[in-house]
């Protein structure tokens, strides 16, 4: 499918879409210009998006790939993509794969998670699959013992390792505490998450001769998003032009930015897809432009919308509304996200904000520990894994909550990891 103009798949959103027609009923009847399009209320979006009743898409569900989101277990959320779109979305990523380094003939290992409707590992067998040379594929997937994974690699002298941040690293902790090395390894290409300066000791000690490298810069809600810029800095990508639009917009006025250097909320636009309509859909990560006529940015952490913790996404709304439901007395009045990073692992504090945080029962707030945990036990099990600290609650009074400088708002999701 050619890329559509964006007044036709403006319009034919508009036509198909109960979601975008009401969305967009304030505006003329013919609009070109993306500025003019309202940024998509995310919130409103996955409610219209529900698999029953959905308000969203352009079609009835007859022919589609589905995959969840991000999101707790009692709120997921779900993509739906044409064979068609599929497609093509996984041959223009499979292209940026050569971007970042990959090679003819190059064997790759693709340790992503499979299952459950995720699709990090389907996407990068397809991409792999359909990207323009020649490679050998290697699925194993993430839930393989770490043994049978290391011996597949040294049988087939697998040149690149695929899969998140958190997964190269404890395999290399379980290659270097075994007293064994993968030397093969040319490449380690990581993805959903990101890769801190203090994991490479770690990756290197397990995979002595390789670099790390960014695959790409994907979701399978927002769909394509930038291609890989090799370099020093893995944030840095480049938009997938002419597939897709990319925005930075400023924080507080939510205008594009215009100058390199500015921070601001990412925004994408998908000129191909048409059953699940993008339209300046919110990528959920703040960025900053680099080279804004080349289309490079820079990635600088998770906006409002959701945070990642290690391999844990977690959407700002749906803890919200967990911490809502556990405080039945209203004690709450405020809620922060807070990623800190200690002893190479990510972790999340609760910051909840209260009338007086002495005269808190302390039993609340380990009950919004319990119902968070519940609600999203993949933290539980990363925890327990030793890939992320446990979960953390702090009591502040309400102006002890970060706020933006200008405006005055507060800041859902404070990251103090280090992203230099």
């Amino acid at each position: 499918m050619p890329v559509q103009p964006l007044a036709e798949l403006i319009r034919f959103a508009r036509h198909n879409s109960p979601f975008y027609q009401q969305l967009y009923s304030h505006l003329p009847p013919h609009v070109a210009d993306l500025t003019d399009l309202p940024v998509v209320p995310q919130r409103d979006f996955w409610q219209a998006n529900s698999p029953h009743e959905n308000r969203l898409l352009t079609a009835p569900l007859d022919e589609a790939v589905v995959f969840r989101s991000g999101g707790t277990t009692g709120a997921p959320k779900f993509s739906y993509y044409t064979r068609t779109e599929w497609r093509e979305f996984t041959a223009a990523f499979g292209a940026g794969l050569v971007t970042a380094g990959l090679r003819p003939g190059h064997r790759v290992a693709d340790l992503f998670y499979a299952g459950d409707l995720y699709a990090s590992f389907s996407f990068v067998l397809d991409s792999l699959h359909r990207s323009p040379v020649a490679n050998v594929r290697l699925p194993i997937g993430g839930a393989a013992p770490w043994e049978s994974t290391a011996a597949t690699l040294e049988q087939f002298r697998a040149q690149v390792v695929a899969g998140t941040p958190t997964t190269l690293c404890s395999l290399a902790e379980r290659l270097a505490s075994a007293g064994r090395t993968l030397p093969d390894v040319e490449l380690l290409f990581f993805g959903g998450e990101c890769l801190f300066g203090d994991q490479l000791p770690l990756l290197k000690a397990g995979f002595p001769n390789a670099q790390a490298r960014s695959l790409g810069y994907a979701s399978v809600d927002a769909g394509l998003l930038g291609e890989a810029v090799p370099g020093a800095d893995p944030r840095v990508h480049r938009a997938f032009t002419p597939h897709t639009v990319v925005e930075i917009l400023d924080e507080d006025a939510r205008l594009p930015v215009a100058a390199d250097g500015v921070p601001g909320r990412l925004v994408v636009t998908d000129l191909r897809r048409r059953l699940m309509p993008v339209l300046r859909y919110p990528a959920g990560d703040r960025a900053e432009w680099v080279d804004r006529e080349a289309g490079v940015f820079r990635i600088l952490g998770r906006a409002e919308e959701g945070v990642r913790v290690g391999p844990v996404s977690l959407h700002t709304q749906d803890v919200h509304d967990i911490v809502t439901a556990a405080d039945t007395a209203g004690q709450v009045s405020g809620l922060q996200l807070v990623v800190r990073r200690r002893a190479g692992r990510d972790g999340l504090l609760l910051r909840l904000a209260t009338g007086e945080p002495a005269d808190v029962d302390v039993a609340l707030g380990e009950s919004i520990v319990t119902a968070l945990l519940e609600q999203r036990p993949l933290y539980a099990s990363a925890t327990a894994a030793g890939h992320v600290n446990p979960l953390e609650v702090e009591w502040v009074r309400h102006h002890d909550l970060a706020v933006n400088a200008r405006s005055g708002k507060l800041i859902r999701v404070v990251d103090e990891r280090p992203h230099s």
